[in-house]
């Protein structure tokens, strides 16, 4: 027979109650908790207006101004950017440096609408940066072209200070180029080895800016820190090197190519081995010739083109070893400039990418495409190149036929870029982002608030993980003791039938 059991205590009902009776106080206290937390937090605020800056960028063909915002949350708005130009450059007004200042009047009250008026001028800084066109200037009249723009932006509105109109090293140019380029790329303020270069071939100038390893002169090395990390940069300005020369005439201030010009015929006119076959311009040019002086060539003029892509490029390779017996280093790429070995990736901006963008080369082409673009482009003549681009003027094959021979000499011939290296991007952007200098010097000018905000968003996620822990333990809590009144009750009893002991539920 089975054995008897024992009738069941009401004891487990009392516990039920008991478990019942913490649920329901956990979760009243669980709300009161939150209530008082949320009474005593401080009600959220406002978002900010946007704070915008001004750069007005003196460029040598044209003047600039680059309208930038930081958003609500402390970062770069780059949606909200604006720029807006204008020529000629300020450089072009040295024989009336009164005016300069005028010339920038369209381009203030452009930047004054995009803050949103007189009120939020008043609260923007406006910076004038200047470039190569007005370093090429003497100092006299560098400094009157900066005085009347001055004036102009003291009376403009905006908030200006005198020392914020000035003419910036191409140095500068380079490291605010590399700021724009890592910032986008997300680079900036991680592992160096891990930023891009950047290469630019401006109008009157060139610039190489990147991280280096090597024991750098102190005049070409520049600390740049962001956040915790300092980046020991490598920044040189090559005047001159641009894919335009500026230079003096007897008649006054003109922009010309900076090319090899060969052979004299006998009426006083000379052929340019950068310029299609038939390409003719009959224009007054600083010519350079092999064993002849600058002072010589003045009153030359270039007549027709002969097409020879290796004669254009031999000769540029020369032209930029001009004043290598200068060097005053171990070793000099340029002239009398050292440059270390370049390592990493690179960015090729402006006329690298414009020349890219003319032959339709892909953005990650290797210079030897450069090289079989510019052979089929030099070796042609005009009537054929007409034909082949519609909507292109004899101007172009001239410049793109120099500009493709310049940048193999520039960065094959004279800095040592492997024909095939694909390390080098031809492009003036990266994702959405347009590369300027300019970006960079409003991201340099602003970084403390940029980080700041940064810093902010990290420490404003943790400020309810009080309540969040109080709640979380109160849930814990109440799922526990929900599982154990869940939990079935059970007796062992001893079973006569089957000789043993086992394990009955009790409901």
């Amino acid at each position: 027979m089975r054995e008897p059991t024992k009738p069941l205590s009401p004891r487990p009902s009392r516990g039920r109650c008991r478990l019942c009776g913490l649920c329901l106080g956990s979760a009243l206290l669980a709300i009161v908790v939150s209530t008082l937390v949320h009474l005593l937090s401080p009600p959220p605020q406002p978002a900010p207006s946007p704070r915008f800056s001004v750069i007005i960028d003196g460029g040598s063909t044209g003047t600039r101004a680059h309208v930038f915002s930081l958003g609500p949350d402390g970062r770069p708005d780059l949606a909200r950017s604006a720029v807006m130009r204008v020529s000629p450059g300020l450089s072009s007004f040295a024989a009336d440096t009164a005016r300069a200042g005028e010339s920038l009047r369209p381009l203030l009250e452009f930047a004054k609408e995009k803050v949103g008026g007189e009120g939020a001028a008043a609260a923007t800084e406006v910076r004038l940066m200047a470039t190569a066109g007005l370093r090429l200037l003497e100092e006299g009249v560098r400094e009157a072209i900066l005085v009347s723009c001055r004036n102009a932006l003291r009376a403009s509105g905006f908030r200006f200070e005198d020392s914020w109109a000035k003419v910036i090293p191409g140095s500068d140019e380079g490291i605010y180029a590399w700021i724009a380029a890592n910032y986008a790329l997300g680079t900036l303020g991680g592992d160096p080895h891990k930023t891009i270069g950047i290469i630019e071939l401006g109008g009157a100038s060139a610039q190489l800016t990147f991280v280096s390893d090597e024991v750098l002169p102190l005049e070409l090395s520049t600390n740049f820190t962001f956040g915790e990390t300092t980046y020991t940069l490598y920044s040189n300005s090559f005047l001159n090197f641009g894919q335009y020369s500026f230079a003096s005439t007897s008649t006054g201030q003109c922009f010309i190519m900076i090319r090899a010009i060969e052979g004299s015929s006998k009426n006083g006119t000379l052929v340019d081995p950068c310029a299609p076959k038939g390409y003719s311009h009959k224009r007054k040019v600083l010519a350079r010739t092999s064993g002849a002086s600058r002072s010589n060539l003045e009153n030359q003029y270039v007549d027709n083109g002969s097409g020879n892509y290796k004669k254009c490029r031999s000769s540029s390779m020369i032209m930029m070893q001009e004043g290598k017996e200068k060097c005053k280093y171990q070793q000099c790429h340029l002239g009398s400039n050292f440059v270390p070995e370049l390592l990493g990736h690179f960015l090729a901006t402006e006329n690298f990418y414009f020349t890219s963008k003319f032959f339709g080369l892909d953005r990650s082409s290797s210079l030897s495409d450069f090289v079989v673009a510019g052979e089929q482009l030099c070796n042609k003549d005009l009537s054929t190149l007409r034909q082949k681009y519609l909507n292109h003027s004899d101007e172009d094959f001239s410049r793109y036929c120099f500009s493709s021979a310049y940048i193999v000499a520039l960065l094959h011939d004279s800095l040592g870029v492997p024909l095939d290296d694909k390390r080098i991007e031809y492009s003036n952007q990266i994702g959405d982002t347009h590369i300027e200098w300019a970006l960079g010097a409003f991201i340099a000018n602003t970084k403390d608030r940029i980080l700041g905000a940064s810093g902010a968003a990290a420490t404003q996620a943790p400020k309810h993980r009080p309540l969040l822990a109080v709640l979380g333990a109160f849930l814990a809590c109440g799922v526990f003791l929900g599982l154990r009144w869940r939990k079935p009750k059970t007796k062992i009893i001893y079973d006569l039938e089957k000789g043993r002991y086992i394990m009955t539920r009790i409901s």
